[in-house]
């Protein structure tokens, strides 16, 4: 008999790329895994993975059974869902992907309370800075900040955020204070590693690009932020990251006449997926809960 843990225990493993990585995703031990997998192999009468002791790999029984699987698995959840919606409740997994950042400073508060209204959720929420592919990945929904061009997802807006140019008043102090886009290029810089490094900025005339001198690049937000707060340079972040040390003085705002390309928040899922009302749900707790405007955009 084909058991659901087993089948999500293989895709798991097709997703992560290992049974050690797929265990940690499930909070399971790898040996328990491996027992899933071989069970699922011995339901199915086909091998779908390919061991060696240097890399796993997908049969071709694994690769056509991939895809099978997953509409499987996810048709099996949604019914779960719609039964617990029947009797007025919300349930089962949500599997969800933000930034590192916005993950950590406000998403994870905002969730806290939606999970304790709907203790039958079971959430399963991985922070990457990279754009996650939420269909391949198996997810139910991304959070991220800036435009998505993804068209095989549909977008909902959470709330708006702005990016500004910031560094600290002892930076500034030493260096002086640029006021337009030349003088900016001059400066030190903090930029994220994992974009293109030019800054861009809405003139009268369409985008204007700045391209500064690199003094640190990093791939994490907060990590730009103490840069900047330590004095490393000036940096291009967005409010929700950087609005209390804007209230507070410790970074300061550089106005060079031009506002830099926003960084709105939205939830993100798979086209080709009903929407759920779990998500429906998430999606109008987390406007609520950040605000409109929402409560970063107020302190800046």
């Amino acid at each position: 008999m084909l058991k659901l843990d087993g089948v999500a225990a293989f895709i798991a493993v097709a997703e992560a790329g290992s049974i050690t990585a797929a265990g940690r995703r499930m909070g399971l031990a790898k040996s328990v895994v491996s027992e899933r997998l071989a069970e699922l192999e011995r339901s199915l009468g086909a091998r779908l993975l390919q061991r060696t002791t240097r890399k796993l790999s997908l049969t071709e029984n694994g690769l056509t059974f991939l895809a099978r699987g997953r509409n499987l698995l996810r048709d099996a959840e949604e019914a779960i869902g719609e039964l617990a919606e029947r009797r007025g409740a919300l349930a089962g997994p949500l599997r969800l992907s933000a930034p590192v950042s916005f993950g950590i400073l406000h998403l994870g508060p905002a969730l806290y309370p939606f999970l304790a209204a709907h203790p039958e959720i079971a959430l399963n929420l991985e922070l990457d800075d990279r754009f996650v592919d939420a269909s391949a990945d198996g997810f139910d929904a991304v959070i991220r900040h800036g435009k998505v061009h993804d068209t095989r997802l549909v977008v909902r807006h959470l709330a708006s955020s702005s990016r500004v140019l910031a560094a600290s008043p002892a930076y500034l102090e030493r260096h002086g204070r640029p006021a337009s886009v030349s003088e900016l290029s001059r400066h030190r810089a903090i930029l994220y590693a994992n974009r293109d490094t030019d800054w861009r900025f809405e003139g009268p005339n369409g985008v204007v690009i700045a391209r500064p001198t690199a003094a640190v690049r990093v791939n994490n937000g907060l990590m730009m932020r103490d840069a900047a707060l330590a004095g490393a340079g000036i940096t291009l972040l967005p409010t929700f990251m950087i609005h209390p040390e804007l209230a507070r003085g410790a970074l300061s705002v550089v106005d060079i006449g031009l506002e830099a390309e926003g960084a709105d928040v939205h939830l993100a899922y798979p086209s080709q997926r009903s929407p759920s009302a779990k998500i429906a749900a998430l999606t109008e707790h987390l406007r609520r809960s950040f605000g409109t405007p929402p409560y970063w955009e107020q302190g800046a």
